[in-house]
């Protein structure tokens, strides 16, 4: 069912639950290079671009994500979504004057998705006029229009990927992008040019699984794997390449039990024109062994890998205008791949 009032348009920032705000002001400003600027005895705020904040942890002794906010493009796109909302029958309530205050934009409503998971959709953001200051040398993070990343749902049981489908295609105006059901049961939903702003994923349980952000740099995200290789535990999913929104990225635990997928190279897509469809090749071209996997999935995974690297799966490079060079030389071989990969 099409939804006739505004969606929301991007996912603008995100609540950690945490144990030891000490943990995620190390991890948050040393290996992610987010800025902090925050910080109580019981919170810390970081930025990632010209917003005020992107990322709030709290310190309330639990873990995961405690809300997320997803951004409505104006206050008549939100008033119309609040009401469309009312009338499905959906439970909601206005944000108080203060908790706006709290989240650094104009207004706010509040409403739970079918696992009780906290949303909270707004407008208005405030950006600041100070620059972005890296918490370690990176070029920055693609956001924008784009929103903040994308955020990925374990989920327990195909029945509850039906229900969380129901609620966010069909009343909140989430749109398809693609699905697999190997090595795992997947569902990709967009809102914007970004492949996938929300995810779910069939791993017998109901939480958080990750956050991606995405930067400018290729070697921001080598850099950011070294870092994460020097530190014993913290990769949960080594390097790799994405079938999907062909991202190269690597994943690493939080101080707060989820993953972050730290990457570069995502495609945009026609969001007008797209047609969502199932992908049979897995989720990796490459790489990516997924430490959290069972031992019978990752199998299935890196078969599934090994087959497209024998069937020769490629994929182009995504680049942004001025942030590559054009190679001399031309290669008869190269041009004959070249060839077949625009056939395929």
């Amino acid at each position: 069912m099409a939804l006739q009032t505004p969606a929301p348009q991007a996912l603008g920032y995100v609540g950690v639950r945490t144990k030891d705000l000490g943990d995620w002001a190390s991890y948050g400003c040393g290996l992610l290079g987010l800025q902090r600027i925050d910080k109580s005895r019981s919170t810390l705020a970081f930025r990632m671009d010209d917003r005020k904040q992107r990322l709030i942890v709290d310190a309330d002794g639990g873990e995961g994500l405690s809300f997320f906010g997803w951004e409505a493009a104006d206050a008549a796109a939100l008033e119309g979504l609040a009401a469309h909302l009312d009338n499905s029958g959906v439970k909601i309530a206005r944000g108080a004057r203060a908790l706006a205050d709290e989240r650094h934009v104009t207004d706010l409503i509040v409403l739970n998705d079918p696992l009780g998971n906290r949303l909270e959709i707004f407008h208005g953001a405030e950006t600041s006029t100070d620059p972005f200051r890296p918490g370690r040398s990176i070029s920055g993070f693609r956001t924008g229009a784009l929103g903040l990343g994308h955020v990925v749902l374990n989920v327990d049981t195909p029945q509850t990927i039906d229900r969380l489908m129901a609620f966010y295609r069909d009343t909140l105006g989430f749109r398809l992008t693609d699905y697999y059901s190997q090595p795992f049961v997947a569902r990709f939903l967009h809102l914007n040019p970004r492949h996938h702003s929300l995810a779910f994923i069939q791993t017998g349980k109901n939480a958080i699984h990750h956050l991606m952000m995405e930067l400018f740099s290729f070697d921001d995200v080598g850099q950011g794997y070294d870092i994460a290789l020097g530190e014993a535990g913290r990769v949960a999913t080594t390097l790799g390449r994405h079938t999907s929104d062909f991202i190269t990225s690597f994943y690493s635990w939080t101080p707060s039990a989820f993953m972050v997928e730290y990457g570069w190279g995502a495609r945009s897509i026609d969001v007008e024109t797209w047609q969502a469809y199932e992908r049979k090749e897995g989720p990796s071209m490459w790489g990516h062994d997924r430490a959290w996997l069972s031992a019978e999935d990752q199998a299935k995974a890196r078969a599934l890998r090994l087959k497209n690297a024998e069937s020769g799966y490629r994929r182009p490079v995504q680049v942004m205008e001025g942030n590559y060079e054009v190679m001399a030389g031309v290669c008869p071989w190269w041009d004959s791949v070249k060839s077949r990969s625009a056939a395929q």
